[in-house]
């Protein structure tokens, strides 16, 4: 019956989404109705409200929604490769390089383009020291993989702290908002839709594949799928997407953790399903997070990742008590 309403259940998480950016847009200090909205899109709108909409909420509600997306997808493909429900996309420490490359940046008081180009060259740096060091002499698995990605992520996290230390009191501010998660400053979303709209596209051939690796290294290659070659892609098609969240909004935390579970509890774990699902459920949820984290207690705005942290926290421990009794 699934496979059956699969295209329907997709356009109706779509529609979900279209209509979290709608609320993200029209929703804040200054409301903005539905007509009022259409006279702008059609260029007869009021010009400050037009700025507002399409120079301040667009683009952040664009960003929210397509790093949830990102973060959705990079935790789906890390419970595979990985084979741990506990798996997100933060784990092997592409959010501590990130972090510390953008943390470095603001200590420098850089512009925004250069922390951003700090941020995603961190999470590239840490991602290539996870990959050799893990791969070593060619003896890749998932324990090493995983373990690795702990160091690097706890090495990271020293940095991250010295620098906090060290920072003036102007500087910390900044910094905790951007590893808190914070939307407010992402005034360029659109390459990062490319790149979720590029690696979906990248991905999906291989949902056979990740269906057949799910349960088990053996059980692949036992059915012709080249298990290696499928790692180094599911490693580098998550690390980029969580290189680019990163980058886009800060660590925003759950959401690539719990968002694939979610999915898995209703849509089954058919990757062809889960993985375009949880992108969509994933850039919902984070926008719907973003809009309530500007709006709760406007005119102060709250990071994101407090909200998501918020909701994720109670949703996971729920989780975790089923999974006991589901699994024997």
């Amino acid at each position: 019956m699934i496979s059956a309403s699969r295209p329907l259940l997709l356009v109706a998480l779509a529609l979900a989404g279209g209509v979290s950016v709608l609320l993200a847009l029209t929703t804040g200090e200054v409301e903005v109705g539905l007509k009022e909205l259409e006279r702008l899109v059609l260029g007869r709108g009021d010009e400050s409200l037009s700025a507002i909409i399409l120079e301040l909420r667009l683009p952040r509600a664009v960003a929210a929604f397509v790093s949830g997306g990102l973060l959705a997808t990079a935790g789906a493909l890390m419970q595979v490769l990985l084979r741990n429900p506990l798996a997100d996309p933060y784990i092997l420490g592409i959010s501590g390089g990130a972090a510390v490359g953008a943390l470095g940046a603001i200590t420098l008081g850089a512009a925004a383009f250069w922390i951003d180009a700090m941020a995603f060259a961190g999470a590239l740096t840490a991602m290539l020291v996870v990959f050799g060091l893990a791969h070593g002499d060619g003896s890749w698995t998932q324990t090493r993989l995983l373990l690795t990605g702990v160091i690097v992520a706890a090495g990271c996290g020293a940095a991250v702290s010295m620098m906090l230390a060290l920072a003036s009191d102007t500087r910390v501010m900044p910094m905790l908002f951007w590893m808190m998660g914070d939307a407010s400053a992402a005034a360029r979303p659109w390459p990062a839709v490319v790149v979720l709209v590029l690696a979906l596209l990248a991905v999906m051939p291989f949902a056979r594949d990740l269906n057949v690796l799910a349960r088990g290294e053996l059980t692949a290659r036992a059915l012709g799928v080249r298990v290696q070659r499928l790692r180094i892609v599911l490693y580098v098609l998550a690390s980029l997407l969580t290189a680019t969240a990163v980058t886009l909004v800060g660590s925003v935390g759950f959401v690539g953790l719990i968002v694939p579970h979610l999915v898995r509890l209703v849509l089954g774990n058919d990757q062809r399903v889960l993985i375009p699902a949880a992108a969509l459920v994933g850039g919902t949820l984070l926008t719907l997070a973003d809009t309530a984290a500007r709006t709760m207690l406007a005119p102060q705005q709250l990071p994101v990742g407090v909200l998501t942290a918020m909701i994720g926290v109670p949703v996971f421990l729920f989780l975790l008590s089923r999974s006991p009794r589901s699994s024997t």
